[in-house]
């Protein structure tokens, strides 16, 4: 399993969330509520179901990420040096990010416990994607001081599968970059943005 120098993963990280967060004031913030809930078909999303679709995923994995580093900073055992992926995280993460062509490895059908409401409440789906980023953010500098491989995180749609801390970052990041992606490809599609390209690094 691939092992990486834990500040570099975590700086890596950063970058992804901030890039999350440029393209969410860049492509989402100027929309009407009509545009953040055009859907290219009956069967599609639209921009505010995809954004929803993540916040569920943030309301469930933030606060276990927050409670296990806690854990790690009320432990006092701090920071390793390198953080080795477990091979059930690694696999999650790296077949949930989209590949530098913009391809998704692994497609599946979202769980009802994550499915959209069909007319969400754009304005509040928005700002609540934003303050996510933001927690997400500083949840990250404070994983800085703990130990990547010293909790385990419980996986919304199957609680006996365990990932580490660490592996629960990137799997959550990746799944955040995947529908993102997912979003800007709404706006091609109903002609809002011409922007599909993926801006994320290679996995």
């Amino acid at each position: 399993m691939p092992r990486f120098v834990s500040q570099v993963l975590i700086d890596q990280l950063q970058k992804d969330v901030m890039i999350i967060r440029q393209l969410a004031d860049q492509h989402f913030a100027p929309l009407s509520d009509a545009q953040l809930l055009e859907r290219p078909g009956p069967a599609e999303w639209s921009v505010a179901q995809c954004l929803e679709h993540l916040n569920s995923y943030g309301s469930y994995y933030l606060p276990l990420l927050e409670q296990a580093i806690l854990q790690g900073e009320q432990s006092g055992s701090g920071a390793r040096a390198f953080f080795r992926s477990g091979w059930l995280g690694n696999y999650f993460a790296t077949s949930m990010r989209p590949g530098a062509d913009g391809r998704i490895r692994l497609k599946a059908k979202a769980v009802k416990s994550h499915t959209p409401n069909d007319q969400p409440n754009a304005q509040n789906v928005r700002r609540e994607f934003l303050q996510q980023q933001a927690q997400l953010k500083s949840l990250l500098d404070r994983a800085k001081a703990v130990d990547l491989e010293g909790s385990r995180i419980p996986i919304s749609i199957a609680r006996w599968i365990k990932l580490s801390l660490g592996d629960t970052f990137r799997f959550l990041i990746a799944h955040e970059q995947r529908h993102v992606l997912q979003a800007q490809r709404v706006l091609k599609a109903v002609g809002i943005s011409p922007t599909t390209n993926t801006p994320f690094r290679a996995s």
